[in-house]
């Protein structure tokens, strides 16, 4: 045995020891990780090296300050009706086209939300794993968005659809699956457990061995799936291996922080579930050495960052508190709280970054702004988004009392106005909350219908009946380029202001994702942190005004020496009197440089 396998082979040992060690014997251990070398083809049936395989290196980097996330469902643009159907394309294809026409100078990764067939939550609820939903295309179109971006794809690996095979063949108690899903007692305690939801958590289904109570964190069509069982874990890393295959370099895990269980507990981040990411990826930076791993753990945000681990677990994770903080921040034009969460913030170290985003196709999450807002801030920045046309989805508490889970609104009008009422200053109020996400800390990813600032979708609202749906519209294709093509239209001045930010930010060292950044005081009306490039040859100073009046920035305060030049990036001025004072109108941003790239 060579000293890379011997290594991976203890590592393995103690991981699975600590996951499987009260269940498992220590010859079934051994079998598991046999069996989970070979399913990732790191070894042949003799435990032999398959390939001239080497140990990751710890702390490194797979990013840059070139890289930032497109996300987008794989037919949120697509040819309509008027295309006939002998030469239509496939939604896969018309995003393949939107993506290399608009978005190949500004992105070089794509998230393709859940391209599976499914039956509910638009593709959260997956039926087949290995598929790919014949309305969007196939593995050949999903193997060509590969080769021109860094591809970003789900697992959702928490539960599956009821309608899956698996499931049917719980039901019969037989076949492939029917040992996979998590099943419970009403009558133990499960009071502490954490849900986003208000259904009930137990599914009463009849099965060929009689009655089962089955465990279902989300929804009854959603179900959760038995980590306990070592098969389970094994099918994941078959999953996991084929979409290496196909060309995926980056994973998402999927509500990863429920995935392991126990009655009479919170069945959150247990330490289960945290060793779990930890061993797949072992298994996955070992099959591919630049392969990344993103936690989606929409919860509080020092739960959150435990997901990091010691640089040994998540490589990314979801920045969840920054979208219901910085949307406060601008409808109530104060920096205080987005001032203080971010000096409490922990520099990402080495091989660890944030993912940086302020919308997505979910809601704007409040359980990471717990102990960030106050309960009256909270309770303020709902009724100012339902003032905007959203809605709110509730989650279920231990009192059998409901609790705004996440604010359900299409970012634009999220911003549309102040916590006094919709105004002018829309469009810049937009524009400025996506200057303050690409200038921190982190990786930034953009949800499609930011880019172009589409609108509350009501219409999908009311034939849906699901809050989501508000925000998940549905472009055809030749629309949206008529819409981008008008330079009058509110859509193209977003396109092209946010597409030009993100062109300059990809030049820029000092916006590298593990850059140094620093927080400045420049008062409530203010928001500024200082980034540093890891060369320290460039400094940006990133300024903004979070405010519906006019400020004063007395350039004094950010002590520009005077033995470099300095300009903003943002409009190109040269700043010639580094005492002087710069009058910010409302939402204008700064982007302040000693090097002009």
């Amino acid at each position: 045995m060579n000293d890379v396998l011997q290594k991976l082979d203890a590592k393995l040992s103690d991981q699975l020891e600590f996951i499987y060690g009260p269940l498992l014997s220590g010859t079934d251990i051994d079998a598991l990780k046999r069996s989970l070398l070979q399913t990732m083809n790191l070894v042949d049936e003799q435990g032999a090296f398959l390939g001239a395989v080497t140990s990751p290196k710890p702390y490194t980097n797979h990013w840059s300050e070139k890289d930032a996330i497109l996300i987008t469902y794989g037919d949120s643009v697509s040819e309509g009706a008027s295309v006939l159907a002998s030469h239509k394309q496939k939604p896969l294809e018309s995003l393949g086209y939107f993506l290399d026409k608009y978005c190949k100078d500004t992105f070089n990764s794509v998230h393709i939300l859940p391209f599976y067939p499914y039956s509910s939550d638009d593709g959260f609820s997956v039926i087949n794993y290995v598929e790919v939903n014949d309305s969007l295309g196939d593995w050949g179109h999903v193997q060509s968005l590969s080769q021109r971006y860094r591809l970003m794809a789900d697992v959702v690996i928490n539960h599956c659809s009821a309608r899956s095979q698996w499931y049917g063949n719980f039901i019969k108690g037989q076949g492939e699956g029917n040992d996979y899903f998590f099943t419970s007692d009403p009558a133990l305690d499960h009071s502490q457990v954490v849900r986003p939801r208000t259904s009930s958590l137990l599914k009463e289904q009849e099965t060929a061995d009689g009655t089962k109570y089955i465990w279902c964190t989300f929804s009854h069509d959603q179900i959760d799936f038995d980590f306990r069982n070592p098969k389970v874990l094994i099918e994941f890393a078959k999953i996991l291996n084929f979409y290496l295959d196909q060309g995926i370099r980056i994973f998402r895990f999927d509500a990863i922080a429920f995935l392991w269980k126990k009655a009479a507990t919170s069945s959150l981040n247990l330490p289960e579930t945290h060793e779990i990411v930890r061993l797949l990826r072992t298994l996955i930076e070992h099959k591919c050495h630049d392969a990344v791993i993103i936690t989606e753990t929409n919860i509080p945000n020092r739960e959150n960052l435990s997901y990091f681990g010691n640089a040994n677990e998540a490589h990314c994770v979801y920045n969840f508190s920054l979208p219901p903080l910085l949307v406060n921040t601008l409808i109530t034009g104060s920096s205080h709280y987005l001032k203080q969460w971010m000096m409490s913030m922990p520099p990402a170290q080495n091989g660890t970054a944030y993912f940086n985003f302020i919308a997505s196709h979910d809601g704007i999450g409040l359980r990471p702004a717990e102990g960030l807002l106050s309960d009256t801030e909270i309770n303020t920045f709902v009724s100012t988004m339902l003032g905007f046309g959203g809605r709110v989805s509730m989650r279920a508490l231990e009192n059998n009392q409901n609790k705004p889970y996440e604010v359900n609104i299409s970012l634009f009008d999220a911003l549309q106005g102040t916590t006094k009422g919709p105004d002018k200053w829309g469009v810049k109020r937009f524009v400025c909350a996506h200057a303050l996400m690409l200038g921190l800390e982190g990786i930034p990813g953009i949800y499609i219908h930011s880019l172009v600032g589409t609108r509350n979708d009501y219409q999908k609202l009311e034939h849906t009946k699901h809050n989501r749906s508000i925000n998940r519209h549905r472009w055809e294709l030749s629309e949206l380029e008529s819409e981008l093509a008008n330079e009058s239209s509110t859509h193209s001045k977003i396109y092209h202001q946010i597409s030009t930010m993100l062109e300059i930010r990809t030049r820029q060292a000092a916006f590298h994702p593990n850059a140094t950044q620093f927080t400045l005081h420049l008062g409530e009306s203010i928001f500024g942190y200082w980034r540093q490039s890891t060369d320290r040859r460039q400094n940006i100073f990133c300024i903004y005004n979070i405010s519906d009046t006019e400020q004063d920035i007395h350039l004094s305060e950010l002590n520009i020496t005077e033995f470099d030049s300095w300009v903003d990036l943002l409009s190109g001025t040269v700043i010639t009197d580094i005492d002087g004072v710069v009058n910010m109108r409302p939402y204008d941003a700064l982007w302040i440089s000693n090097q002009n790239s």
